[in-house]
């Protein structure tokens, strides 16, 4: 072989080894690539399924907040008590109270921190509410306990919850998350107390006792109704065409 040829061998040869390099490359960094990708995916699905799960709670369309709130809970990795917390929040709209209050609990679970501000609210008036329910069907009993339990939810709230930067959080701007927490205290506790005072056995008065006529009152009475009687059978047997009728008073 010429020089030439022999450089040409060599040349395509190194690219040989280039491209298989290339393709061994390629195939290392494929599972990261795919991580990326799947990760931003992610990210973007998730932002995309919040905002359609806050639109679609606004304008009342609880169903359609709750099956785009279902969609942030696919691959949950996230700030995970997200899902559930809107989940809930959904189904307290929709008047789906049992099964909300199994969702919030999830969130509480999951969250960490200040994030359990925003779930211990919604619990504990998913919980009253409930307890509103129980007492408009006469269940008494189960009312005082829900009020109870909805009370213990937000008396276990960190006192953090209380602070300008759990506001700065809070997920409904426009409603301040302490005096929300202080006013459903306050409510809660006004609710047992009327709950306690509604279950209070209640005494039986005792009737009146009037006070019954004597024998001889009883006695005058009828000699008096007897001799009425008999003036009138009298007075009605004078007196022509006499119906038998009382005349008026």
């Amino acid at each position: 072989m010429t020089p030439a040829q022999d450089a040409a061998a060599a040349l395509l040869q190194s690219n040989r080894r280039r491209r298989l390099v290339r393709r061994w490359v390629l195939i290392g960094t494929l599972p990261l690539t795919l991580a990326a990708l799947l990760f931003v995916g992610k990210l973007l699905s998730m932002y995309a399924f919040a905002h359609q799960a806050i639109t679609a709670y606004v304008v009342d369309d609880f169903a359609g907040s709750e099956a785009s709130a279902r969609g942030q809970d696919v691959l949950n990795w996230f700030e995970p008590y997200k899902a559930p917390y809107n989940i809930g929040t959904a189904l307290a709209g929709a008047e789906q109270l049992p099964d909300s209050r199994a969702e919030l609990e999830r969130a509480l679970d999951l969250a960490h921190g200040l994030e359990v501000c925003a779930v211990r609210v919604n619990l504990a008036l998913v919980i009253e509410r409930m307890g509103d329910a129980a007492r408009a069907d006469g269940d008494g009993t189960a009312a005082t306990a829900l009020y109870g339990e909805a009370l213990t939810v937000t008396v276990e709230t960190p006192e953090e919850c209380h602070s300008d930067e759990a506001q700065q959080q809070s997920p409904d701007p426009e409603r301040d998350m302490s005096d929300t927490l202080d006013n459903t205290e306050d409510r809660l506790k006004q609710k047992q107390q009327e709950q306690d005072q509604e279950q209070q056995p209640q005494e039986p008065q005792d009737e009146e006792e009037k006070p019954q006529p004597s024998e001889d009152k009883l006695q005058d009475l009828q000699d008096k109704l007897e001799q009425g009687t008999q003036e009138r059978d009298q007075q009605q047997g004078d007196e022509p065409g006499g119906t038998g009728t009382d005349k008026p008073w």
